[in-house]
C-alpha cells in the first residue's frame, strides 16, 4: 500500500504470559489485515499498571500504520485480533494477554460509545505518548481544547514537564 490509506496508530500492550510473543503475535496479525500496512513500530516499554487490581507490569508500544479501512473496521479488526491474542475481558482494566486501542485514524473526531478517537486518554498516558512519539512525532491532536491540538512530542513534554513539577 503507498499513498492510498490514511495514517493511523495503535497501542498495544500485554501483561500475562509471554508479552513479547503476545505483542509479535498482534503485530503479525495486524499486518495481514487486508487494507493495513505496518509503518512503523516504536520499541517495547516496560510500564505499572494504570487502574484495576494489582497486576503485573505491562510491556507497551505503538505501531504506526497506513489504511484503507474505515475506524470501524479497523477497531473491529482490533478487537478480533484481540480475541485471537486470548484476550478475555473479566473486569476493567484487569490483566490481559494483548490490550490494543486505536489512538487515531488520520483526523478522524468521533465519539461513538465504543469508538472515540482520538482516544481519549492518549494525552494523559506517558506509556502512550512516549512510544507514539516515537512513531509519529509531528502527529497533531486535532482537539479544540487548548491542551490539545498539539504534536505528539509535545504532548509528552507538556506530560512529562508537569510530572516532574508535582
Amino acid at each position: 500500500m503507498s499513498g492510498g490509506g490514511v495514517p493511523a496508530a495503535i497501542a498495544l500492550g500485554s501483561n500475562l504470559g509471554d508479552r513479547e510473543r503476545h505483542v509479535a503475535d498482534a503485530l503479525a496479525r495486524i499486518a495481514a489485515i487486508a487494507g493495513v500496512a505496518l509503518l512503523r513500530c516504536s520499541r517495547l516499554r516496560e510500564t505499572e499498571p494504570v487502574g484495576g487490581p494489582k497486576q503485573g507490569r505491562f510491556l507497551n508500544g505503538v505501531v504506526l500504520v497506513e489504511t484503507t479501512r474505515t475506524p470501524r473496521e479497523l477497531l473491529a479488526e482490533l478487537l478480533a485480533t484481540e480475541r485471537a491474542g486470548g484476550r478475555v475481558r473479566r473486569e476493567k482494566d484487569g490483566p490481559r494477554t494483548i490490550d490494543l486501542d486505536l489512538l487515531f485514524h488520520g483526523d478522524t473526531r468521533c465519539d461513538e460509545g465504543d469508538l472515540v478517537l482520538p482516544h481519549p486518554r492518549l494525552h494523559l498516558r506517558d506509556f502512550v505518548l512516549e512510544p507514539l512519539a516515537e512513531v509519529a512525532p509531528h502527529w497533531r491532536h486535532p482537539g479544540r481544547h487548548p491542551a490539545l491540538g498539539r504534536t505528539a512530542s509535545e504532548l509528552l513534554r507538556r506530560l512529562e514537564t508537569r510530572e516532574l513539577a508535582s
